[in-house]
């Protein structure tokens, strides 16, 4: 009846009733007072209660004068099990908990004199009533409460919602409250599917009142006629989450990048896996990478190396955690040279071995190659592309990674190559256009719910990898300048290298033609004066760099000291570290950290 009004009033039709001598008022008045009491009946929960005591007061009054003495006892034994076990009782809080168990003493103290004296012996009726009052008022004040009654009256209200979206059949099965909101499981009509009613999201939010993006629908992996209808009243997200530090020692574990809007951890594996992380500026991207690399960082089985085309200004506060950084085109394209040479060498290693898949570990650490702005990357050096798409088509077995950050990952932005298609874990934070989802996260996916163009923070993302493959909203952890610092000079002592295997030499043979390699047919030479120059003049570039050794500390000079002392790039003077280190003149004595050679070292 009240919802045929209702459908009459929102059409403009106001309800009109006729009274006549023959109408039941009494009728009328039953039903609407049962209806009241029934509606409000959490409201009315502490007057229920004390009508109750009062009813068994005088029963056990008249009926058994001498049951008073077993009240304290079930009143004890009832609040010990409130105090132990009320958290399978739905009391999760401790509060809660003493609530409940004030209730049932005061309660047992009540009965046990009106059980004696009787229920109307003064004072116990003002007694009850006004104890009564007072333990009743934080259960009219308490969220929960609030929250799950006013669900379960917008809930009950879902048949005509359910009409007026176009669902009609579907049903309410079950409700939790929690404290960002509620969640309600929904069995769907015969022939009607979750990708219908995650295309009606806007229509739902709508019919229950909430505010624009505030529901989310998910999937149920048991049943394809259920889903789960989640509805946020209090943004979980709505400020910064700080990153509580490194979640692995390895890479072989799942790194935490984040919470859900539920509080769960994001969890994921990089374990042989490429990651591509997606976009506009502004919408939190680097907070994300950032969150990756803090996490490999602390792995002791993974070397880092990095390309960071605007000069290094992402990739260099973390400096000291990279084994190589290029910031330009030619540097890139030496990078990558380098990673496909390890890739093929532990491919090599892995056939001699007859093994199928690398296991990183200490002695055998997982390449990843981190790379910001790939479409600059792919624009200024397009010899690198190449290299990516190698590395992206054969590096997952031998343990050879990429990590790429990118605002608009389109075809022509990844070089034309095959490297998207590779990607096998997205994140994909605000885009400006519904098609931009499809391009990061895959074609189709806006249109399954993944909408990233309604993020609406920083940090907030989608991600799409294996174990998530239904659309869930999350916000990465945000890592501050400071935080990057103390977590890169926390890692540095740590850091891992790894050297490309040597080029071989092309040599002449008799005929005159060249071949790789030296050639056992042909004498050496003595070597030439033009020779014998320029590596009198490589060592004289070395000479500055000896000097600065030379006057480094005991525990070695970083390589942000070296680089500022010496005015040499950073790809130079790795290369000049590494070669003083085969001849005997410098050692490495923590991660980051050189020294000259101890005098009892070889030479070489």
């Amino acid at each position: 009846m009240r919802r045929t009004a209702r459908r009459m009033r929102r059409a403009g039709v106001n309800p009109v009733m006729y009274v006549d001598d023959d109408i039941d008022f009494g009728g009328i008045a039953f039903s609407a007072i049962v209806h009241f009491l029934w509606r409000y009946r959490s409201e009315l929960a502490p007057i229920w209660v004390m009508v109750s005591c009062e009813a068994l007061a005088l029963a056990l009054h008249l009926q058994y004068p001498d049951s008073w003495t077993r009240v304290p006892v079930v009143s004890a034994v009832l609040t010990l099990a409130i105090l132990l076990g009320g958290r399978w009782l739905g009391l999760r809080l401790a509060l809660e908990r003493a609530y409940g168990a004030l209730i049932s003493v005061s309660v047992g103290v009540w009965l046990t004199f009106a059980a004696k004296l009787g229920p109307g012996k003064p004072p116990l009726p003002a007694f009850l009533l006004i104890a009564g009052l007072v333990l009743a008022i934080p259960w009219w004040v308490h969220r929960r409460r609030r929250a799950r009654v006013r669900v379960e009256r917008t809930l009950a209200a879902w048949p005509e919602i359910s009409s007026a979206i176009e669902m009609v059949g579907s049903r309410v099965q079950s409700a939790i409250v929690d404290p960002w909101g509620y969640r309600a499981r929904i069995k769907l009509a015969r022939g009607h599917t979750v990708e219908q009613a995650i295309a009606k999201t806007a229509e739902i939010e709508s019919a229950l009142g909430t505010r624009r993006g505030a529901v989310r629908i998910l999937p149920v992996a048991e049943k394809a006629n259920r889903m789960d209808l989640r509805v946020i009243e209090n943004d979980p997200h709505a400020n910064s989450l700080v990153w509580p530090g490194p979640s692995i020692t390895s890479i072989k574990d799942q790194i935490e990048l984040g919470l859900f809007e539920d509080g769960s951890p994001i969890l994921v594996s990089l374990l042989r896996r490429h990651a591509l992380v997606g976009g506009i500026a502004g919408s939190g991207k680097s907070g994300g990478l950032n969150a990756i690399i803090g996490n490999l960082s602390a792995c002791e089985d993974v070397v880092l190396w990095g390309i960071d085309l605007k000069r290094g200004m992402e990739l260099m506060p973390w400096a000291s955690c990279f084994d190589r950084i290029a910031t330009d085109a030619r540097e890139a394209e030496l990078l990558l040279n380098d990673a496909v040479r390890i890739l093929d060498h532990k491919a090599e290693l892995l056939a001699k071995r007859g093994e199928r898949l690398a296991v990183p570990s200490r002695e055998e650490p997982a390449l990843i190659v981190v790379i910001d702005e790939f479409a600059e990357l792919a624009e200024e050096s397009p010899n690198s592309v190449a290299g990516t798409d190698s590395i992206a088509r054969r590096g997952r077995a031998p343990g050879t990674q990429l990590v790429l950050a990118t605002q608009r990952p389109s075809q022509s932005a990844m070089g034309g190559s095959s490297v998207r298609s590779q990607m096998d874990i997205r994140l994909c934070f605000r885009v400006r256009e519904k098609r931009d989802a499809d391009l990061t996260l895959g074609a189709g996916m806006h249109k399954a719910g993944w909408h990233a163009d309604r993020l609406d923070a920083p940090g907030k993302f989608f991600i799409s990898a294996p174990g998530h493959d239904y659309p869930r909203r999350g916000r990465a952890y945000l890592l501050s300048d400071e935080i990057v610092q103390q977590t890169a000079s926390a890692h540095s002592a740590g850091m891992r290298t790894i050297q490309p295997p040597p080029q071989p030499a092309a040599t002449a043979n008799p005929d005159g033609e060249l071949s790789d390699g030296p050639s056992k047919d042909v004498d050496r030479s003595p070597v030439s004066s033009g020779e014998k120059q320029a590596r009198g003049a490589h060592r004289r570039s070395q000479r500055p760099l000896e000097l600065c050794l030379r006057d480094a500390p005991a525990d070695g000079a970083s390589i942000s000291d070296l680089l500022r002392m010496t005015g040499m790039g950073r790809t130079t003077l790795h290369n000049h570290l590494k070669a003083l280190e085969r001849a005997g003149r410098a050692r490495r004595v923590g991660r980051g950290r050189w020294a000259p050679a101890r005098q009892g070292d070889d030479c070489g």
